[in-house]
């Protein structure tokens, strides 16, 4: 018998919940702390800023991207920018350099990024403008963490599952290895979360997130 908190995607029998208890939970916890991050944060946001344009002053502070995100609806995430401000263009030279397996591209030494951009990369300090994403509704603090077009198409249908709930600045994926997991294990960990999510994982999962702002020796 199918509970009335879950939905079951047909073919795959991945069940989520959507309990209206845990989603009103989880939106007012990602409005609250997303607000109070901001507050918080403000000194060192404005700092970031004013690094980033003397590192690089022909590009914008802010990095705006079209993500994918709850039911492939497209968005424009927020970042601070972490590479030259050509860098879009110059990826397709990069291209045979990529370190990842499955539809995604990531390089541990990659030319594009500036020096203010490692730091930001590597404490996850370049992700806080996504908190903005968060209080439009458009992303989650914990959720899969939102692909680029790019890369759902050529998702598999199975791939496709983790864009079945709002995504996320966090989840299994960031504290458990990020760029060290393979494709699959990452979309394995997403649909793990997917299936398992409720609110105590949620603050369990920031909770751990947290020390990535120490420095993970996986992002890069």
């Amino acid at each position: 018998m199918k509970s009335n908190n879950t939905t079951e995607i047909p073919s795959y029998n991945l069940r989520i919940n959507e309990s209206m208890y845990y989603l009103f939970l989880k939106r007012s916890m990602d409005i609250f702390l997303s607000i109070l991050g901001l507050i918080l944060l403000a000194p060192l946001l404005i700092l970031v800023s004013i690094l980033i344009k003397i590192d690089d002053p022909r590009g914008n502070v802010i990095f705006k991207q079209t993500r994918v995100g709850k039911n492939e609806i497209k968005f424009n995430m927020y970042k601070f920018r972490s590479m030259v401000s050509n860098a879009e263009q110059l990826k397709a030279s990069l291209i045979n350099e990529n370190e990842a397996d499955g539809p995604v591209f990531k390089m541990k030494k990659d030319p594009r990024i500036t020096k203010i951009g490692a730091f930001i990369r590597k404490t996850s300090i370049d992700e806080l403008p996504q908190l903005i994403n968060v209080i439009k509704g458009e992303m989650s603090l914990v959720g899969p963490r939102p692909p680029i077009l790019e890369e759902v198409n050529q998702y598999s249908n199975y791939e496709k599952l983790r864009l079945r709930v709002l995504p996320g600045l966090t989840c299994y994926w960031q504290v458990g290895g990020r760029n060290d997991i393979s494709f699959k294990e990452w979309i394995e960990l997403d649909l793990k979360y997917i299936t398992e999510r409720n609110i105590f994982i949620d603050i369990k999962l920031i909770v751990k997130t947290i020390t990535v702002l120490f420095g993970s020796k996986n992002a890069y």
